[in-house]
Order: C-alpha cells, then structure tokens, then sequence
C-alpha cells in the first residue's frame, strides 16, 4: 500500500521524470556541440541541463500546482529549490574548479618526481586516479534545467490533466 501511494503522488514523479529527462538530454546537447557521443553523461553530474535544477522545480511547480503558490508548502519546495540551485552554481561549481587546478597540480608534480626519482614507467591511469571536474553548473546550465522542470509539470498540469 506505502509503494502504491508512492506512484500516485505527481509531485514526486514528475521530479524523478525531470531528473530522467535532464540527464538523457544531455547526450544530444553535447554530441550536438562536440560532435562526439558520450553516453557516460546519462550518469554524470555536470553539464547541460542541470537535472537537480530540473528536479527541484518541477516539484516545486507540481507543488504549486497542486497545493497553491499560497502554501506552506509551496513555499519549502520553492526555498528548496533555490538553495539546490545556488549551490550546484556556486559551491559546486567552484569545487569542480579547484579539482581542474588540483589535477593539473598532481599531474605536474606526477611528472616532477618520476624525472628526479626514475620512476619506473606506469600507465597514467595505474598512478593517478583524477579528483572529478564536472561537479556542479555554469548558471546557464541551472537556469536550462530550471526552466526543463518548470516546463515538465506545467506542461502536465495544463495539457495532460
């Protein structure tokens, strides 16, 4: 009966739906802009559109929908949302940053100790295991995966029901 009432709250999936739809869209985003297929971006954080963006306000908007802009709870979802989204383009973003300079940093010193010490020859991917780059959005991105949740549940609220 609990998983039963799970797949009749809208809210919830039209969020994960969001999510879902976010992150397979970024594979012919990014084949469109780099000519290459990357299907390791339907796993990926990072990128075109942001699908935390895209989560947090389609349940922010099913929300409204269904309770009010008037609500309380309209109102956490929203200042959820916001904070979600700040984050993925600031703090997150900013830390994806650092680990481009700290891989640079790690990959020079790399270098550096294998000319002084002779280092035995290694394949890179033996020796250096790379800090992940693609944490957080460019605002652009969290502005598009914004606007692909709010798009989702007001499409649904307005055409399908």
């Amino acid at each position: 009966m609990f998983i039963l009432a799970l797949f009749q709250n809208t809210p919830l999936i039209l969020s994960i739906f969001s999510i879902l739809f976010a992150q397979f869209v970024k594979v012919p985003i990014h084949f469109l802009v780099t000519k290459k297929l990357d299907w390791s971006l339907l796993t990926s954080t990072g990128g075109m559109p942001s699908s935390h963006s895209a989560a947090v306000t389609s349940l922010a908007t099913a929300v409204g929908f269904e309770t009010g802009l008037h609500s309380p709870t309209f109102a956490v979802a929203a200042m959820f949302a916001s904070i979600v989204m700040y984050d993925a383009s600031g703090v997150r973003y900013q830390a994806g940053q650092h680990a481009v300079i700290i891989n640079r940093m790690r990959n020079e010193l790399t270098l550096f100790f294998r000319e002084v010490k002779h280092w035995p020859e290694k394949d890179e991917n033996e020796k250096i295991q790379e800090l992940k780059t693609l944490l957080g959005h460019k605002p652009s991105e969290v502005f598009t995966g914004a606007l692909t949740g709010i798009l989702i549940s007001v499409i649904f609220y307005t055409v399908i029901i």
